[in-house]
């Protein structure tokens, strides 16, 4: 797809709409500047790093610093061919030019544009004007409603899923309809929400993070079979779970974006002993999992340096023993059910 190969290709994932995702994607959040404010050169280089070993999804959104991330991919994006890439961003929030800086966003750096949460109509075709010359691009390939959720929005929730689905999901069907997206869609962090859209409309795709992981399977007797009953094809974000299937059960762990409670660290290590048994590390099991499910069409990883590529790439790459799955359900830390690779 791009200049330089991996030794060994990166396995295609299952369809969405018609599309062929890579399986792992690219999450654009920490370009943004996430944790911390990242040199506009690594950021070049981590999008062409992702381009270079094959992973075809690119996915971002407005919020990821306020369009700095998008306009980071968009950048890195105009010296490929704009169809050798999968680019999926989201409406919800529209950025407001001139007004004060606002902190609040949870991102440690980004573009000095205040976000307005609107999921009206003419809200989304906004969001997605200003995404598409932030990206440089005519188009996208799939457009999510963006954290429609209690998570993001607490009591508010109700009133918000009413404005999306009277409102926003109303433009992306337009926008479908007319061959603008190819497909359409949500991104939360809730199995529950996943699945009241899913019966609500006529979705293409989900994102869904952190709700299905080698840590924690919620989505997995609810939402996960809904989606294959109603062909939507699932993209897994957040299956390290913020960090602890990554880094393990180590002092300081982030589980949800908070240091990891007892309990938690207490079932990671467990579940870390079982892989160190088989000479698996804790992240390749949690990424054979996460993409063994056959409702997901691919796991969405973030990055912030071609290193970080590199180790994903590598990850995807290396087989895990059977025996593993077998001690992990005998440990009763994954559930008898759940489809392993």
């Amino acid at each position: 797809m791009t200049a330089g190969a991996t030794a060994t290709p990166m396995p295609e994932g299952r369809p969405i709409a018609g599309l062929k995702p890579s399986l792992i994607g690219f999450g654009g959040a920490p370009l943004g500047d996430l944790y911390g404010h990242l040199e506009e050169k690594t950021a070049q280089a981590t999008v062409t790093a992702a381009l270079g070993a094959g992973i075809s999804l690119i996915d971002t959104s407005p919020l990821y610093g306020h369009g700095l991330s998008e306009h980071r991919i968009g950048a890195a994006l105009r010296s490929v061919p704009r169809d050798s890439v999968i680019l999926s961003t989201k409406v919800g929030r529209w950025m407001r030019a001139g007004a004060p800086k606002t902190d609040g966003s949870g991102y440690a750096g980004g573009l000095p544009h205040p976000a307005v949460i609107d999921y009206s109509y003419d809200g989304a075709m906004r969001s997605l004007e200003q995404s598409l010359l932030r990206l440089g691009t005519d188009h996208v390939d799939i457009l999510l409603i963006h954290d429609v959720d209690v998570w993001t929005h607490g009591a508010m929730m109700e009133q918000r899923f009413a404005e999306a689905m009277d409102g926003a999901y109303r433009a992306l069907e337009k926008l479908r309809s007319d061959g603008t997206v190819k497909a359409i869609g949500v991104g939360v962090n809730e199995s529950e929400m996943c699945e009241r859209f899913a019966r609500a409309g006529d979705f293409d795709v989900m994102m869904l993070a952190g709700r299905y992981s080698l840590l924690e399977q919620g989505a997995l007797d609810g939402f996960l079979p809904l989606a294959l009953e109603k062909s939507i094809a699932v993209m897994l974000a957040g299956v390290f779970n913020s960090g602890i299937l990554a880094t393990g059960a180590r002092p300081g762990a982030h589980y949800n974006y908070k240091p990891a409670p007892p309990d938690i660290l207490a079932k990671v290590a467990r579940i870390e002993a079982v892989c160190a048994a088989h000479g698996v590390a804790l992240p390749q099991a949690a990424l054979a999992f996460a993409s063994a499910h056959p409702a997901v069409a691919t796991v969405v990883l973030g990055a912030v340096t071609p290193a970080e590529i590199e180790r994903n790439v590598a990850l995807v790459a290396r087989p895990v023993p059977a025996a593993l799955w077998s001690d992990l359900r005998a440990g009763g830390l994954i559930p008898a059910h759940a489809p392993v690779p």
